[in-house]
Formats: structure tokens, C-alpha cells, sequence
């Protein structure tokens, strides 16, 4: 019996969904360290967490469907100015409703995503980094019952690949270039003597 696909898309997004979910617990642990209270920082977490998760899964879904490429940086830039700013909002205008007040959003949104929409180049760079180094160990463990997973695993194992096979040709030009030590210090004593 076969999966349905979304499940196996959605598997594979599960890397992305971790870092931000991650990434709201991070928020609410700083909310605490300024003196917020402990339900204001759990609700901010949630808040900006969820939204980031569900980016995050988005995020894998999209690589798994061949839109973004591993190693690519500008997909995920543009991505995630779409993405940061939104749960940004999210979080901003839901955490006081949750906590009983009134939606609160920024007064100027305008102002408030494209500021955000700044940040989220940090973030992006953050993502991307932790992403590439946990998804495909992931997608290691789960290519045997995910034909996604399978075929975005292969692409990071032909990208490393290229990277290893890169790294060796610049260490071989490198040691082809170089004077050994010993005949090199036997040239110049030569030079001396004579």
C-alpha cells in the first residue's frame, strides 16, 4: 500500500518544521530572560514558533518538489521574506489575544515587513545553515519508505560529491605547486656557498 504523497512531502519538510519550532522556543526563552512573564514568553513561542514550523515545512515540501535547490542560498532568502515577516505579524497581533487582550498589529504594517523583511535575511542565513546540516541526515534515515526523501538525499549526496571531488583537485594543484622543504633549504645553502 502506497503513501500519499503530502504525507511524504510533509516527512520530508519535517527538518525545516524543527528549526522553527526551535526558533519560537529560543524567543520565548529570551522573553524570559528579559523579565517577561513565563505565560507572555510560553504564548510568544507559540505564537512565532508555529508559524515558523509550518515556513519550515513549507520550505521542505518545496525542496522536495524540486523548486529549491540544496546549496542555493537565494530561494531561501526571498522565501523567508515572505515568510519571517508573516509570522512576525502572527505573532505581534495573536500573543495578546491568547493572554485576553485585543489583536494588537504594528501601526505602520508597511514599515513593519519591510523592517522585518530585512531581518529575515539573518534568519534565512541561520535557517539554510542549520537546515542543510540536519536535513539530509535525516532524509538518510527516511529514503527507504519516502521516494522524496530518496530522490532530495541523492541530490545532497551528488552535491558533496562535487564538493569532495572540488576540495581534492585545489589540494593536489597545491601540493604539485609546492617545493619539498629539504630541497628547497639545500637550494638556498647552494646559493650561499658559491
Amino acid at each position: 500500500m502506497s503513501r500519499p504523497r503530502a504525507l511524504d512531502l510533509a516527512e520530508v519538510g519535517l527538518p525545516g518544521a524543527a528549526i522553527g519550532a526551535v526558533s519560537g522556543v529560543v524567543v520565548g526563552l529570551l522573553a524570559l530572560v528579559v523579565g517577561q512573564p513565563v505565560g507572555w514568553a510560553a504564548v510568544g513561542a507559540l505564537t512565532l514558533g508555529l508559524p515558523l514550523a509550518l515556513f519550515g515545512v513549507g520550505y521542505g515540501m518545496l525542496v522536495a518538489r524540486g523548486w529549491f535547490r540544496p546549496g542555493v542560498f537565494a530561494p531561501v532568502a526571498f522565501y523567508w521574506m515572505v515568510g519571517f515577516p508573516v509570522s512576525r505579524l502572527t505573532h505581534e497581533t495573536v500573543t495578546p489575544v491568547l493572554l485576553g487582550g485585543n489583536p494588537t498589529p504594528p501601526s505602520d504594517v508597511l514599515t513593519f515587513f519591510a523592517f522585518q523583511a530585512l531581518v529575515s535575511m539573518g534568519f534565512a542565513i541561520g535557517f539554510i545553515w542549520l537546515y542543510e546540516r540536519i536535513a539530509p541526515y535525516w532524509l538518510m534515515r527516511i529514503q527507504d519508505h519516502n521516494a522524496d526523501a530518496r530522490r532530495v538525499f541523492g541530490v545532497y549526496a551528488e552535491h558533496a560529491q562535487t564538493m569532495w571531488e572540488a576540495r581534492e583537485r585545489k589540494r593536489a594543484r597545491r601540493q604539485a605547486g609546492r617545493v619539498p622543504a629539504a630541497s628547497g633549504s639545500a637550494r638556498v645553502k647552494s646559493r650561499r656557498s658559491s
